[in-house]
């Protein structure tokens, strides 16, 4: 049998870069869909250089694919975005790109959405495929509006919904968590209660391949997250344990730290700090996926590595 051909966009990004790679430690032949000309990456079978605001023009890159990683997209860190780049970006390429697959007869079409789909910041309870999406800024809306569009187009696919991810060369949150960790100073955010979901890049890699393997017809979302929330003191004492250092966390009361931050203007990162976004990855599990990393194991191996290879990812 011919080895499965994947396209891949978004292969020079924190996250597609390890999807190339486990891609192609997998056996899959990758074919890297590039907006600009450059340096071939390394595990790709091929490139194709186009414009995904214009994936009319896709006919070739999409010859001879069994099927359609789709991580590229405007993220979430640039904030300040119009709402219009979203769109476009998130959502009119995404439905562009699709409808080409479908016009190549490729076989599903796997979306890197966001838990932004489905939830604000922080969430009440446990978030499952089941509760009804209700997002709360532009980035979501553009995410959950490219889920929709490829509702709307005659392909199978599969809408991944991660929660934060980690792993190296992180950015954002997750980045600014990891340099906090890395201070050699006792931090005052050990009173911090609410718990999140997170999931390592492997973890999500390996989400991928189940439903690029899955039988039948998919055609829905997927939530990806590992199995137990943890607390900020808790991600913090498991990057510094990584760091061969104790916690060195201490509490502040909860309402002094937040009228602190509401002080300095700094509402959505006390709502992300002190608020819990917990969820879990139902449907995938019926799939009979489990996640392979626990997150605390997870996050140690992550400030090890972001040690030795500061600039690893």
């Amino acid at each position: 049998m011919t080895t499965p051909l994947i396209a891949l966009t978004g292969a020079t990004g924190f996250i597609g870069r390890h999807l190339l790679r486990d891609l192609t430690a997998r056996g899959y032949r990758v074919r890297v869909l590039l907006r600009r000309p450059v340096a071939l990456p390394p595990g790709a079978s091929g490139a194709v250089v186009g414009d995904l605001a214009r994936p009319q023009n896709m006919a070739a890159a999409l010859t001879g694919v069994d099927a359609v990683v789709h991580s590229a997209g405007l993220a979430h860190a640039m904030s300040g975005a119009p709402e219009d780049d979203y769109r476009t970006f998130n959502t009119e390429a995404t439905r562009g790109l699709a409808q080409a697959a479908a016009r190549a007869r490729v076989r599903r079409f796997v979306f890197l959405s966001s838990i932004r789909a489905q939830s604000g910041p922080s969430a009440a309870g446990v978030l499952t495929e089941a509760d009804a999406p209700t997002p709360t800024d532009a980035y979501g809306r553009s995410k959950l509006a490219a889920e929709e569009a490829l509702a709307a187009v005659d392909i199978d696919f599969a809408a991944l919904r991660p929660v934060l991810v980690y792993g190296p060369g992180v950015k954002g949150n997750m980045a600014a968590l990891l340099a906090l960790a890395a201070r050699p100073l006792p931090l005052p955010l050990g009173g911090l209660k609410g718990r999140r979901s997170i999931v390592s890049v492997e973890s999500l890699a390996d989400a991928i391949a189940t439903v690029l393997h899955a039988p039948g017809e998919l055609r829905r979302p997927f939530i990806v997250t590992e199995a137990e929330p943890l607390t900020v003191p808790e991600m913090l004492t498991a990057l510094r344990a990584g760091l061969g250092r104790p916690p060195g966390l201490w509490p502040v009361p909860a309402l002094l730290f937040d009228a602190a931050l509401r002080l300095a203007g700094r509402g959505e990162v006390r709502e992300r700090l002190s608020g819990s976004l917990m969820a879990r990855a139902d449907a995938l599990g019926a799939l009979g996926w489990t996640a392979p990393r626990d997150s605390r194991e997870g996050l140690e191996a992550l400030a090890r590595l972001e040690v030795a290879h500061p600039t690893s990812g």
